[in-house]
Parts: C-alpha cells; sequence; structure tokens
C-alpha cells in the first residue's frame, strides 16, 4: 500500500490510487489515478515531478472561497472547477470555534459531515463532472484533488474504485491509506500548536485528529446514508451523478486490464 505513496513537499497525500485487483478481471490501471490535497503550496520540485505523471485531467473539489485561500501553483492538466458552495470560512473551523468542543464531538462531526457530503449539489457537480471526464479522456492520467486529499477526496475515490470493480475491504484500506500519506501522527502536534493560536482554544490533540486524518466509519457512513437514500451506490451513481450502466461498462472497458 505504502508504494502508492508518492513523497511531494508541499503537496500532501499524493498518490496513486489504481492497480488494485478488480472483480472484472484484471487490475484497474496504475499510473492512470491519483488523489492529492490542495496544490497552493506546490514547490518547484513538486511541480517538475507532478509533470512527470503524464497527468491531462483534474477535478479540484475545493470550494471557490478554499482555491481564493490557497490558490494553486500548478497548471499543467486540464481542469474541473465548481462556484457553488461559498463559505465565509471553513465549516470544521467554526465547529472548533464553539465555546468548548471534545474529541468525541470533533469525531461525531467528521461523521455527520460524510453522511450529507454526497447529496451536496456542489459536490454531486463535480463528482459527475469526474465521471464525465474519466469517460472522455483518453489522453492521460486523471487527478481529483480537494483541500486535504481525504474527505470529498475520499468519497469519490471510493465511489470510483467500486464501479472498477475493487472490493470494499480494498476500498476501505486505500481510504485509510491517508493517515500514513498524510502522516497524521507526525502533523498532529504542529496542527494543533497552529490551530490553537488561530483560534485562541487549548484543544487537545485528539480534538483534531478528525480533520487531519480519516476513520473507516466516516465512510462507511457514507456508503450507509446513499444506500438508505438511493436504493443502492450504483442507483447513486446513475440517478445523482449519471453514471448509469453504459457508462460504467465503458470506464471498465478504459481502466481495468
Amino acid at each position: 500500500m505504502d508504494s502508492r505513496i508518492k513523497p511531494l513537499e508541499g503537496v500532501r497525500n499524493f498518490r496513486d490510487f489504481g492497480g488494485y485487483e478488480s472483480a472484472h478481471g484484471g487490475r484497474v490501471a496504475a499510473g492512470a489515478l491519483f488523489r492529492s490535497g490542495h496544490y497552493g503550496e506546490a514547490t518547484e520540485q513538486d511541480i517538475s515531478a507532478l509533470d512527470g505523471f503524464g497527468i491531462a485531467f483534474q477535478v479540484d473539489l475545493r470550494r471557490p472561497d478554499e482555491r481564493e485561500r490557497f490558490p494553486a501553483k500548478w497548471s499543467g492538466p486540464k481542469l474541473v472547477t465548481n462556484d457553488e458552495g461559498r463559505e465565509t470560512e471553513a465549516p470544521h473551523q467554526r465547529f472548533l470555534q464553539r465555546v468548548e468542543a471534545s474529541a468525541q464531538e470533533a469525531d461525531n462531526w467528521m461523521n455527520d459531515y460524510y453522511a450529507k457530503a454526497p447529496f451536496r449539489p456542489h459536490h454531486q457537480q463535480l463528482f459527475q463532472a469526474w465521471f464525465t471526464g474519466l469517460d472522455s479522456n483518453a489522453a492521460g492520467a486523471a487527478l481529483v484533488n480537494c483541500a486535504a486529499g481525504k474527505d470529498r477526496t475520499g468519497i469519490i475515490c471510493a465511489l470510483t474504485l467500486h464501479v472498477l470493480g475493487v472490493p470494499d475491504e480494498v476500498i476501505y484500506e486505500d481510504y485509510e491509506l491517508t493517515n500514513m500519506a498524510a502522516k497524521v501522527d507526525e502533523r498532529l502536534p504542529e496542527a494543533t500548536e497552529y490551530f490553537n493560536n488561530l483560534l485562541k482554544k487549548n484543544y487537545a490533540e485528539d480534538v483534531y485528529r478528525p480533520f487531519l486524518g480519516v476513520r473507516r466509519r466516516y465512510l462507511e457512513t457514507a456508503v450507509s446514508k446513499i444506500r438508505e437514500d438511493a436504493g443502492s451506490v450504483d442507483q447513486y451513481l446513475d440517478a445523482a451523478l449519471g453514471v448509469d450502466a453504459d457508462m460504467r461498462d465503458r470506464l471498465v472497458g478504459r481502466l481495468v486490464a
């Protein structure tokens, strides 16, 4: 698993999420599907490395206010964004500015976010653009990112691997790889100090952990809510994202061998 991680200097959680065995026979193509955090802190060395991955198509799942705070320093591929969903500040930051927040409340907040995220209109528009791009992109690899490359990106990557016939357990393992790729344990003390200073709080590290890393139950919640509301993951893909059976077959044909 850790060989999928492509260490960059200023881009977090950059990795290849292809190469897995598929129920359709063969494997998902390696070097064709990438995921990451934002590119607002990409270094010259990062940009040189990124140019070598052959990425032709990118969907940035960030809100417009997020893109304005951290404008991407790399602009190689064809880029898809969305100007919907603007916020004056990050939703998790508003939560943390409460009079007091505990580690359990932070965990529950993130879990609730996953229950809602697949159904937010601006997310669905970008998720649909991702699949449409995969369906038509024959020129090179594809990349999807958000701010940290773990939540919105985690959901769309899980849906992509589902379409390509990757077993559920492997999908969850790929999702949890964020904790290694983003170096959560290593970054947590520094992040805690930074956010406590920013928010004028004195929270323990575990309050911030859900916002740096992932927990399996978050993705399980998203999948469970999709099944509850749409009937199945495939029905959600079809009705909400326009990924019908014909498109799923084309994507398998293009990305599994």
